[in-house]
């Protein structure tokens, strides 16, 4: 075997996800994983940390990338359009690189323990929009309550891209959410 593997990473993420299809995610090991990629466990460890991360890998890069996309954004939005702005940009670039979203989706829905990570996740988003929008100048309750609208929006539109299964952008998906929570804070 090959001291250094350029392919291993996505190897194992996919035979992770087809593990976890066919056996659930509790039923599997990293040593499953990695003899289904086609390497030893050892390799496993070089890429990620445990089990759950190879189904979480580069989510550290969401909240920066929102961060400064929130701070990028027109001075003179509102802060929920900055926000919502915010992830549009970046969430249409992330959906390019999301290969097995549904698949993905799936195994998280049925395991509480990924489904702890994903909340977790979520929590480093609103973070980072919440001082994101600090940082705008926003004072620090609104930007809180605005960065949680936002998260919430974010995670239903991803959700509505998924099922669409790619027959609906990921903006057009974000702007029927965004109708939605507008209406929905407007309704009389």
């Amino acid at each position: 075997m090959a001291r250094w593997d350029p392919g291993a990473e996505q190897r194992l993420k996919r035979a992770a996800l087809e593990l976890y299809l066919e056996r659930g995610y509790d039923n599997v090991t990293v040593t499953d994983i990695a003899e289904r990629a086609g390497l030893t466990r050892r390799s496993y460890f070089r890429y990620f940390p445990d089990k759950r991360e190879v189904l979480f890998g580069g989510s550290e890069h969401l909240p920066p990338a929102l961060a400064d996309a929130v701070l990028a954004a027109d001075p003179d939005a509102a802060p929920l359009t900055a926000a919502l702005d915010a992830l549009a940009l970046v969430g249409t670039r992330l959906v390019e690189q999301v290969q097995g979203a549904a698949e993905r989706r799936a195994v998280i829905d049925a395991s509480p323990e990924l489904q702890e990570r994903e909340r977790t996740k979520g929590a480093a988003v609103t973070r980072a929009i919440r001082d994101a929008l600090v940082q705008r100048r926003v004072e620090a309750e609104t930007a809180e309550l605005v960065a949680q609208l936002a998260t919430v929006a974010f995670g239903t539109a991803l959700r509505r891209w998924i099922d669409a299964e790619g027959h609906v952008g990921f903006a057009e998906c974000l702007d029927t959410v965004t109708d939605q929570l507008r209406a929905a804070l407007t309704a009389t």
